[in-house]
């Protein structure tokens, strides 16, 4: 009895500990992660200010068209050095960092994160149709696993900090703290653990504290994510118009996805020579020219899409939308043009490499369906108070049929709208989106893009290995499903033993004190996964 005792009250201690390292541990990310990319997103929203000035100084003197051209050129010469120096930036951040947050793409923490701070930057000052929501998950990332160098974690809470930092760079971009955090349950690990909410919710709560308290330092104000947006609680008898916005965001959606991954299949047939930095640097200045050849031609297409959403809000109806016109033309014909010409280059960067954030273009593409749906919806009798709620419904549904991120998009369009009283009508077009993804073989985008960067760069020479661990008693693994429970990338529980025994698990198996398993893993370094199995089991 007096054993018994003792055993459960070092379990106890052992799990106190293990739960107080990670509060520790994820506070600490919050805090660095939060500055660095609280900074980034300064920079980035003067830097936005500042091409869009310049971009209609030239638009209002076209002789100095060639001196832009000549601009674009030089950055993207050296953007295309800086992806040849960090494969990590090349392309959208966020698989990189979902990759990074499974423990398949390495991070060379000071180098990624400086270059992909200065590159997002020298992108967004070019005008380039970019989000800074991107570029900061990837900072964040790489400033947890600086944070885990610094402090000397093992393997597994490194990937708990980087994936910590990654959410703080979300939420900081956003001012979406929820939607941050949803990001490392549906698109960082496809689960939820324990370890995983402690770790990721203190970070974003240190992170979001830290951006709050440089603002107090800077005597600025935090604004409101839109405020062009007045949100009415959308009646029963309307809800068909959700439907029908889920319907057409989806199907956009789903053309979106194709002409993505068209746009890579045709940028890949750029090659010089077979030289690979070459190629890449050729296809990256052309993806620059194109960007801001269409920024000069549209100004609502230039920069992330903040500005483009906040152009859209009607305040209830009271408004109208003030969304610069393209070509002189009417509303409906702006924002399809904008539409297109936001889908058009968004997908280029996707395909040629360029580092870029697509997480604000692609709701910025909903946000412009949406109002020009409110156009046709208004006609066949919807009332005006609820066009700024239609926008948000069609971000999300576009954004899920898009990321295949349902939860995150629900969760995001609440924090938006700032009331859950809304959900019912955005749940139904997310769900619209999501299954017309699903009829058309569609993946979520950011999973997609990282099994092609892992075939692209070939990372990982792996191997298969064949571990045998007894689970402890105390254990992080014990008394837990085998579902529940976050394993080394690439790892499968092969066999189970349990005394005289043996048992062949699934996801349901309740793991025990005592039990011995044969766990089967695909690693390129046997050490860091024993020492990840220890860490779970032992």
């Amino acid at each position: 009895m007096e054993n018994t005792e003792r055993t459960k009250r070092k379990k106890t201690g052992e799990l106190y500990r293990n739960f107080i390292q990670l509060v520790l541990v994820g506070s600490i990310t919050g805090i660095f992660a939060g500055a660095i990319v609280t900074l980034f997103t300064i920079l980035a929203h003067e830097g936005e200010h500042i091409s869009q000035n310049a971009y209609a100084y030239v638009r209002a003197n076209p002789a100095f068209i060639p001196l832009l051209l000549v601009g674009l050129l030089g950055g993207a010469f050296l953007i295309g050095v800086a992806v040849n120096v960090s494969s990590v930036i090349r392309g959208c951040a966020i698989p990189q960092t979902e990759g990074a947050t499974r423990g398949i793409v390495p991070l060379k923490w000071w180098r990624d994160l400086t270059l992909m701070f200065a590159c997002s930057l020298l992108s967004i000052f070019m005008g380039l149709s970019i989000g800074s929501e991107g570029p900061s998950v990837l900072i964040g990332a790489c400033t947890g696993d600086g944070v885990s160098s610094a402090l000397r974690r093992n393997p597994m809470i490194r990937k708990y900090q980087i994936t910590g930092g990654a959410c703080v760079g979300l939420a900081v971009a956003s001012n979406a703290p929820l939607t941050g955090m949803a990001f490392a349950f549906e698109e960082a690990y496809k689960r939820l653990t324990p370890e995983v909410f402690i770790c990721s919710a203190t970070s974003v709560i240190t992170g979001m504290l830290t951006r709050s308290a440089i603002y107090y330092l800077r005597g600025a104000e935090l604004a409101t994510t839109f405020t062009s947006f007045l949100f009415y609680q959308l009646p029963i008898k309307a809800y068909g118009f959700a439907v029908g916005a889920g319907i057409a965001c989806g199907l956009l959606g789903v053309a979106f996805y194709k002409l993505a991954f068209l746009m890579r299949k045709l940028f890949k047939k750029i090659q010089i020579k077979q030289d690979k930095r070459l190629s890449h640097g050729v296809r990256i200045a052309v993806a620059v020219v194109l960007g801001g050849i269409v920024s000069l031609i549209a100004a609502g297409v230039m920069g992330g899409g903040h500005s483009l959403i906040e152009s859209i809000g009607t305040l209830g109806g009271t408004i109208e939308v003030n969304t610069k016109t393209a070509f002189g033309l009417s509303l409906v014909w702006t924002l399809l043009i904008i539409s297109l010409l936001k889908m058009l280059i968004t997908t280029v960067n996707i395909g040629s490499g360029i580092p870029c954030g697509i997480f604000i273009p692609i709701i910025a593409i909903g946000a412009a369906l949406g109002g020009l749906l409110n156009t046709l919806w208004v006609e066949l009798g919807m009332d005006k108070a609820y066009c700024d709620l239609m926008v948000m419904i069609c971000m999300a549904a576009f954004f899920t049929t898009v990321v295949k991120a349902p939860i995150t998009s629900i969760v995001m369009i609440c924090e938006f709208t700032g009331s859950f009283a809304h959900l019912l009508p955005v749940i139904i077009a997310v769900f619209i989106g999501y299954l017309l993804g699903e009829m058309f073989r569609t993946e979520g985008i950011y999973e997609e893009l990282l099994e092609e960067y892992e075939k692209e760069i070939n990372i990982h020479e792996w191997v298969r290995e064949v571990f045998t661990v007894t689970v402890a008693r105390g254990a992080l693994a014990e008394k837990r499903q085998v579902r529940d429970i976050l394993w080394p990338v690439g790892a499968r529980v092969q066999e189970l033993e349990r005394g005289e025994e043996k048992i062949l698990p699934d996801g349901d198996t309740v793991l025990r004190c005592g039990d011995v398993l044969t766990i089967v893993c695909r690693t390129d370094n046997s050490e860091n996964t024993r020492e990840e199995l220890e860490h779970i089991l032992g």
